[in-house]
């Protein structure tokens, strides 16, 4: 069987119900701090646009998102973007997705004239913290205990990079 090839696009708001569905299907504690998405609910909105997602097409479906916005709005930190959130949907995992949009990230990061990029993980998201570490990402912090996930307290590890060559 011929695997289809992920292509990568800035989101468009026909995109809505797909990654909304996306976030319902995929949505865990290993890599969630929100509540569930409930069902019906827009994925887009006045703060989460489409020029702010790229989407991973595979086979014509949509089959993940990553959201790359700057940290803040002051102007000090203008010189970088902030991942806030990677998903990849469950039948396409280990086919290089996540890594694929990872890049992109950064890709785009640049063009826009980037030279840092961050990220917050949970602590216990091993899958996850490695990818980010096999692409350069270092942890450079770490709040233990930070958030209060279902009765257990969970580390957020702060990781980045330099998008120099």
């Amino acid at each position: 069987m011929i695997v289809p090839e992920t292509q990568i696009r800035t989101a468009v708001q026909d995109d809505d119900a797909a990654l909304a569905e996306l976030d319902r299907t995929t949505w865990s504690r290993l890599h969630a701090v929100m509540p569930a998405p409930e069902p019906g609910a827009p994925f887009f909105d006045e703060r989460h646009l489409p020029a702010d997602y790229l989407v991973a097409v595979r086979g014509g479906a949509v089959v993940g998102y990553v959201r790359t916005v700057p940290p803040t709005p002051l102007a000090a930190t203008a010189h970088v973007r902030q991942i806030q959130g990677l998903v990849v949907a469950e039948s396409a995992r280990g086919k290089g997705v996540a890594r694929a949009l990872l890049r992109a990230a950064m890709d785009r990061a640049r063009e826009q004239g980037a030279v840092r990029i961050t990220l917050r993980v949970l602590g216990h998201n091993a899958p996850a913290r490695a990818l980010y570490a096999s692409e350069g990402f270092a942890v450079e912090g770490v709040l233990p205990g930070e958030l209060l996930l279902d009765g257990a307290y969970v580390d957020d590890v702060l990781m980045g990079r330099s998008l120099r060559p």
